[in-house]
């Protein structure tokens, strides 16, 4: 069987696949939701979900660091990956001898399609259709007409400071959740000075749980520099993974909503 990833690169298959390296962390956790508890035989060290997982499957190194002979010693049939999570090289590298089958997520749209893919490459196409409607419906709840949108700069690095620009997944997401990125014109994850946020007119910061781990700290240290933004920890996951813990992210941003109103 033939299939074609969100590349369009052809990839083909002669059975459902048995044994599996996932190498980004939301589509491991995605693979665990369609129940192919048996079928993963490796993940990344990043591949925190689920904790079980985690602590029990093999480890290939880590995103962008896979170790290309471990996952060969593992004799996959299918190799699941990510052209912004994973390096190029490595999974050409890869492609050379196995089946690799890439994701492309910058949208909700996209990581649906990509939900729906997967399922049908592993043999589970019921169960990721049933999983993408309850998505299409849960975010469907969030598009409020009326519901204001505060201006917002959403942080996830330190050192310096980097946001996210209008062609990213988090973009998308920060969009779902009710919210206007002020870096919507730029591109992928530009470098940000606070001085800039603050001509923005920045009403909302967000500082993201990951890649960088932001605590209250860093929001005692911004609101001496932005007296009027209003300044919130929010949960990285939520905004960024794009597999099966977008079930969670809904009802997150309902409440990360509230938080806010109550705030400003």
């Amino acid at each position: 069987m033939i299939y074609t990833d969100q590349l369009g690169r052809q990839v083909e298959l002669t059975d459902s696949p048995k044994r599996i390296v996932s190498v980004v962390p939301s589509q491991t956790e995605l693979l665990h939701y369609l129940g192919l508890e048996e079928e993963v035989v490796g993940i990344t060290k990043f591949c925190i979900h689920p904790e079980e997982w985690f602590r029990t499957k093999p480890r290939i190194g880590g995103t962008k660091q896979l170790h290309i002979q471990k996952i060969l010693e593992l004799k996959p049939d299918l190799v699941i990956a990510n052209k912004e999570e994973n390096v190029q090289e490595q999974i050409e590298e890869l492609a050379q001898y196995l089946p690799v089958w890439v994701s492309d997520v910058n949208t909700l749209q996209e990581a649906v399609d990509m939900i729906a893919s997967i399922g049908e490459l592993v043999g589970q196409k019921s169960k990721a259709l049933g999983l993408v409607e309850v998505l299409k419906t849960s975010f469907a709840t969030l598009h409020k007409p009326g519901r204001l949108k505060p201006r917002t700069c959403y942080l996830i690095w330190k050192d310096p400071y980097m946001t996210i620009g209008g062609d990213t997944f988090i973009h998308d997401m920060l969009q779902q959740a009710g919210f206007t990125n002020l870096f919507a014109d730029k591109n992928r994850y530009p470098e940000v000075s606070v001085e800039e946020i603050n001509e923005m007119g920045c009403e909302v910061l967000l500082l993201s749980s990951e890649p960088y781990p932001f605590q209250q700290k860093h929001i005692y240290e911004l609101q001496a520099q932005l007296p009027h933004t209003a300044i919130v920890l929010v949960d990285g996951e939520l905004f960024s993974w794009y597999g099966s813990r977008l079930l969670h992210s809904p009802a997150y941003f309902e409440q990360l909503q509230q938080q806010i109103a109550s705030i400003c």
